[in-house]
């Protein structure tokens, strides 16, 4: 038995016992659909999809290390926020998957749009991050993209050309 089917079944045993718990003690209309969700996620987890979360940060603008960390985790909880209303079933995959975040580099604002936009295109969830401009980096410059968390073979498919920040 492979960890994925474990882990699905654990998962489905928690969410099923939940429901029920909830079921017998007057659970609201909203729990219920919160406990079916969550079995959804560990259902489409169990199909063997590793999720993720990758940021694209801009090399060319020569960011300052803390820099680069505050742009992208302005990207991740962008993402975040926007799974939340878009996409809560794949949220919830990516939590239960460890909540991967890999940092690839680009060298223009051409390919970073680029990205965006391929990634718009299949579906996947954004965060294009501009910064305010009050430290090193000109106001409205592009800085780094949040794309997912979605399926890792699905991410792939339009930033898998890049290099590890």
């Amino acid at each position: 038995m492979d960890w994925y089917t474990l882990l699905s079944g654990v998962g489905c045993g928690i969410c099923i016992g939940m429901f029920l718990q909830r079921w017998r003690t007057g659970m609201s209309s909203n729990a219920a659909k919160a406990a079916v969700n969550t079995m959804k996620a560990v259902q489409k987890f169990s199909s063997n999809s590793e999720y993720k979360l990758v940021i694209v940060v801009r090399t060319d603008l020569n960011m300052g290390k803390g820099k680069i960390a505050a742009q992208c985790s302005h990207a991740a909880v962008g993402a975040f926020e926007k799974a939340q209303k878009r996409d809560p079933e794949g949220l919830r995959c990516w939590q239960m998957t460890g909540q991967a975040k890999i940092a690839l580099k680009t060298d223009s604002l051409e390919e970073i749009n680029q990205i965006a936009d391929n990634a718009k295109k299949m579906g996947i969830i954004t965060s294009l991050i501009r910064d305010a401009g009050r430290t090193q980096i000109a106001s409205g410059s592009v800085t780094v993209l949040g794309v997912g968390p979605a399926p890792k073979d699905i991410i792939d498919k339009v930033t898998g050309h890049l290099k590890l920040l």
